[in-house]
């Protein structure tokens, strides 16, 4: 028997259709890991199960689980983008179901954003679902592991949940989350030994296409790691802040706990080890604004650059454009192995940036700044949003042309939406805009994807727009002329190949009728 075991849910086909088998990214369990290490610390028996990257069957997943016969099982509904805590819950749901329907006689727990933001809901949604984590479940899972009797009437006692007693749902008292000096303490590393992997670690898993340099061969082995917890900042669209619950009426913005928590520089460089020993050099910096704070980046930087002499290393990292401005400090990560610069640029129109709370963002030279990054040999991937608050065709061509001057190697655009926990999300459901029907459809990716109208666009229109453009960029001559330089003809080649998988979407395809 052991306390808990971790499931990664999958559902890579309906969330990223065609796209899945090749093309999208499979993502260590950054959160797992941190949580089953955090458990084993408290001498908890832990394991992982990691459907998606092994490709589980949900038969295959429950006859995983019944070997282990677990007190408790977990499943953690995160993963790297803003939206997979609410996409990822179609692979969730749909396999403690069958686990219920196998009666299983372990309690069902969630764990991620979705579920932070929309306890109530969910629990009412899914009966096979007992219990949810408020926020991210460090204490409130230590303190659940400590009954011996996981009933009802002992769930009473532990704060940071909410469960279904009977037919009402309890949410308990909240939880606080891991501070600032606690961080090394008790969430003391990553349980990287439990991950599966085929014929040698981390080769389950792989980088994005573009992280790889757009060849497959070189996408594993691959890791995700993070340096820090939590986001400085409030933009619209993002749901990252929704850490603690406060909100009665489950609408979206319900944080009561906003900035961000660092490890220290030995404990990461520790982590970094870790990885470098089981020959894994392609790692993703998960933090939501890795460049932010120089007191924490800096040092580490410099760690990493005495490791990094041989230029072996192929990070990537998160920033927002306008910490990027000045030259040594690009020369230093360039130094410390990160090549790739992941920039959310969002929009060409100031005003739009503006309105979905990009603060001072609005005054940086973007042209400027891209320039610097390219001169100090960092690639940069930027993200722009459609359909965001103000959005025309009219902005949203002039944000396409700019993307285009810009000239990135990395290139990807998102149609906007009401992610549960963002201000997007409470702001649609104020105003009765439509929401998608289920979880795929708040993927980016999916047939079902439902995307926020704008007062000049419909969702159908915008999501038209995002997948034109997609090619339109992928295929334009002086991006795959950049490409073929920087990265060779068999990058051109697998890029063209990227665009003839062509997503379907049922609201164009309603709109078409």
């Amino acid at each position: 028997m052991i306390d808990v075991v971790f499931i990664t849910p999958n559902n890579s086909q309906g969330i990223y259709q065609g796209l899945s088998n090749k093309y999208s990214a499979i993502e260590t369990p950054t959160w797992s890991l941190l949580l089953a290490e955090s458990c084993r610390s408290k001498n908890y028996k832990v394991a992982i199960i990691d459907t998606l990257a092994e490709q589980l069957t949900d038969q295959q997943t429950y006859e995983k689980i019944i070997s282990l016969n677990p007190r408790l099982i977990c499943f953690v509904v995160y993963g790297q983008n803003v939206n997979a805590g609410t996409t990822n819950m179609s692979g969730a749901t749909r396999l403690s179901k069958f686990l219920k329907l196998k009666k299983i006689k372990s309690p069902i727990s969630y764990l991620g954003s979705h579920v932070q933001a929309l306890p109530k809901k969910t629990l009412e949604d899914e009966t096979s679902i007992d219990i949810v984590f408020l926020n991210e479940g460090v204490y409130a899972m230590w303190n659940l592991l400590s009954l011996n009797d996981l009933s009802k009437k002992n769930l009473k006692k532990i704060n940071g949940i909410a469960f279904r007693d009977v037919s009402n749902v309890t949410i308990n008292k909240p939880e606080i989350v891991v501070p600032q000096n606690r961080m090394d303490i008790d969430l003391p590393g990553y349980a990287w030994d439990l991950l599966p992997f085929k014929s040698k670690p981390f080769d389950l898993y792989r980088s994005p296409m573009w992280h790889a340099e757009y060849i497959n061969e070189n996408r594993s082995p691959y890791a995700a790691i993070q340096t820090s917890l939590g986001c400085a900042f409030k933009c619209d669209f993002c749901m990252i802040n929704i850490i603690n619950k406060n909100d009665s009426e489950e609408i979206g913005v319900s944080s009561n706990y906003s900035g961000m928590r660092f490890w220290s520089t030995q404990f990461i460089i520790k982590e970094f080890d870790k990885l470098f020993n089981y020959g894994v050099n392609t790692i993703r910096i998960v933090d939501e604004m890795f460049l932010l704070n120089p007191k924490y980046y800096i040092p580490l930087c410099n760690a990493l650059k005495e490791r990094n002499k041989l230029d072996k290393f192929k990070f990537w990292a998160y920033s927002r454009i306008d910490t990027v401005k000045r030259k040594e400090i690009l020369n230093l990560i360039r130094s410390a192995g990160i090549k790739w610069l992941c920039l959310g640029i969002e929009s060409g129109d100031k005003a739009i940036r503006l309105e979905v709370a990009k603060g001072k963002f609005e005054d940086v030279d973007v042209k400027k700044i891209i320039e610097q990054i390219h001169e100090a040999g960092i690639e940069v991937m930027a993200n722009y949003i459609y359909g965001l608050p103000g959005d025309t065709e009219e902005t949203i061509n002039k944000t396409f042309q700019l993307s285009l001057e810009l000239n990135t190697s990395g290139w990807n655009t998102y149609a906007a939406m009401a992610l549960p926990g963002s201000s997007l999300y409470k702001k649609a459901v104020l105003n009765n805009i439509k929401l998608p029907e289920n979880y795929e459809g708040f993927s980016f990716h999916s047939y079902n994807t439902q995307p926020l109208p704008t007062e000049k666009l419909s969702a159908a229109k915008i999501l038209e727009l995002r997948d034109k453009k997609f090619i339109e960029y992928h295929l334009s001559k002086k991006f795959l002329e950049r490409i073929k330089y920087k990265f060779g003809t068999e990058a051109m080649i697998n890029i063209r190949d990227m665009t003839k998988i062509k997503l379907k979407r049922k609201i164009i395809d309603e709109a078409q009728k």
